[in-house]
């Protein structure tokens, strides 16, 4: 069953070495779309190239990362609007709050989500969201854009039952990624990722970081990439009580219908892109 990857780096520098093997990777484990990425001004570009270099298999968010928000500047704003005329760029973000690193200045970030936030409702894309350790502010932010903006997504969600029920009372889509398979600190996903309706579920890497925990043998370098998408979908089902192809079929559709994506390309389409076809 065909998956998509809704949230890879894939212009981190650890894939500048076997970029074109990583994709290769991915679609013979049968993730045949990824969503690249843009978390800063200099990395939604690289994004946009990535995704026009491989046309119907990637695609590309943009946007501003709450670390990166002090680089949010009148320059970056006119950048990312520029970006989000590309067809290839199909969210916003990824932007949000990050109360837990504090990588940059609190006011800042909300000063960089505020402005991202008027990206999404003037241009009615969907957000791809960041939070952590910052639920009261981020929900009060999102709130003052209420009727205004489309489909959101809290990528990577790690938080309380009580954030996610928020969430999904605001009819927010959820992405999981192999935090789930972290004993250490992401047991509780088990117990919250029944709760989870299937037109609000979504899967992702977040490759290069977060590599599952659970998967044998585990990687030689602990980088993560899109192609163990699917140990992430098996752990998902079993904890969902599923069978893995209906997990899998389920989160393909709602990412497909979630950022208004073609039908996926067929298997020789995606062997004439990958230059392997007779």
């Amino acid at each position: 069953m065909p998956l998509i990857d809704i949230g890879a780096n894939l212009t981190h520098d650890s894939f500048d070495r076997d970029r074109a093997a990583v994709l290769e990777r991915a679609r013979a484990a049968g993730v045949t779309r990824m969503v690249v990425t843009g978390a800063s001004r200099e990395h939604s570009h690289r994004a946009l190239a990535l995704a026009q270099a491989h046309p119907g298999v990637l695609y590309a968010t943009a946007g501003v990362h709450p670390h990166h928000a002090t680089e949010y500047t009148e320059e970056c704003d006119a950048e990312l609007r520029a970006l989000h005329a590309h067809p290839e760029v199909v969210a916003v973000g990824e932007c949000g709050l990050d109360y837990f690193r504090d990588f940059s200045p609190r006011p800042a970030q909300r000063r960089a989500f505020e402005r991202q936030l008027q990206i999404a409702a003037d241009t009615g894309k969907p957000l791809f969201l960041h939070q952590r350790d910052a639920h009261a502010d981020f929900l009060a932010m999102m709130r003052e854009f209420d009727g205004r903006l489309g489909p959101a997504v809290v990528h990577c969600f790690t938080g309380t039952r009580e954030e996610l029920f928020a969430y999904l009372d605001r009819d927010w889509h959820i992405g999981i990624t192999g935090w789930l398979c972290d004993e250490r600190r992401g047991a509780h996903l088990r117990e919250l990722a029944p709760h989870i309706p299937a037109q609000r579920l979504m899967v992702e890497t977040d490759a290069p970081y977060l590599p599952p925990r659970t998967l044998r043998p585990p990687p030689k370098d602990r980088r993560n990439e899109p192609a163990f998408l699917p140990h992430i979908v098996d752990e998902l089902a079993r904890d969902r009580g599923e069978d893995p192809a209906a997990t899998a079929a389920a989160t393909t559709a709602t990412a497909t219908a979630f950022f208004g994506l073609p039908e996926p390309p067929s298997r020789r389409e995606l062997d004439i892109l990958a230059g392997t076809a007779l």
